[in-house]
């Protein structure tokens, strides 16, 4: 005798049900959601000032429609082609010497055996990204004085130097000092992130690596850095996006009269031209050039990752 087919219990959950179980969450929700709607999508409409000749006092209904001239005049502009190049090249090596830091320590810190020492060092190192750079700059210029700082009088009385390093009162020391700072900054967050993806792998393929023989570093190669290639390419992707921005507050954390040549960034420029002189006109432009550079960096990357065999970020 056939058995009757038992009858299939819908669990398709409503909005309303949903909403009424669990309304705490939703409630907790829209606090950031309202926060990123507020301070992302709602300066949107203001972007129409890279368009005109705004003035404070007239507004946009009385503000003269200039088109592209805006944009004409900052390509032209001397100031801005030289804080371009100075993004450009610091943003590159900070990618190029920061990048593969988190990788290489989240490496070393899951060999560690000893998990006392592992969440100790693991807080050490993600401590300095809750630091603004105000506090880390005013550190820095403490510790590396040329002649009373810290750093320097360690090495004189080591007799490893004679005289006192200029580490950021000279162009080419501050460029040094200042990548190597961000780096050290920065690593912490990208080693949380590795680790997680890295607890992620399955056990099993470190079980069979050991059965072939695998040792440590075969290991690593052959088993960790594959299980987190993912993550290395979504997080390069992003970081590639931000290939034309710069941070006013790191900038002006180890701002210095002598090293203007190379710390005069896209940020300063438009502090000092928007802000400054009251060009919000030219500060929007060149703010909206640099989000559609950055948009256009991610999507190249990600569709070469793609034809790469990669999922990608989008």
């Amino acid at each position: 005798m056939a058995k009757a087919k038992e009858p299939k219990v819908r669990t398709t959950t409503t909005w309303s049900k949903a909403i009424k179980r669990d309304w705490q969450l939703y409630l907790l929700l829209l606090i950031p959601v309202i926060l990123v709607i507020v301070f992302n999508y709602a300066a949107y409409p203001g972007l129409r000032m890279a368009f005109m000749d705004y003035k404070p006092a007239k507004g946009y209904a009385g503000s003269k429609w200039v088109g592209f001239a805006t944009f004409q005049k900052i390509f032209q502009d001397a100031d801005f082609l030289r804080a371009l190049k100075n993004s450009l090249v610091f943003n590159l090596l900070d990618l190029l010497v920061g990048f593969p830091m988190p990788i290489i320590l989240a490496l070393m810190l899951n060999e560690l055996r000893f998990m006392g020492f592992k969440k100790v060092t693991q807080t050490i190192l993600y401590l300095p990204h809750f630091l603004s750079w105000a506090i880390i700059g005013s550190v820095a210029y403490t510790m590396f004085r040329p002649s009373t700082g810290l750093v320097n009088v360690l090495l004189m009385n080591a007799g490893w130097i004679e005289q006192g390093i200029p580490f950021l009162t000279e162009k080419w020391h501050w460029a040094v000092t200042y990548l190597l700072i961000g780096v050290w900054q920065g690593m912490g967050w990208g080693t949380i992130l590795y680790l997680a993806a890295i607890a992620g792998i399955n056990g099993e393929l470190y079980e069979a690596a050991i059965i072939d023989g695998a040792n440590r570093w075969q290991k690593m190669w052959h088993v960790t850095l594959p299980g987190i290639r993912s993550t290395v390419v979504t997080l390069l992707i992003m970081n590639l996006g931000r290939v034309m921005g710069s941070n006013l507050e790191r900038l002006t954390a180890f701002d210095n009269t002598q090293v203007r040549d190379f710390e005069y960034q896209l940020a300063i420029y438009i502090y000092n031209k928007g802000l400054g002189n009251g060009k919000f006109s030219m500060g929007t432009a060149v703010g909206l050039f640099q989000s559609l550079v950055g948009l256009i960096l991610v999507l190249v990357s990600d569709k070469i990752a793609k034809a790469l065999g990669e999922e990608g970020l989008l």
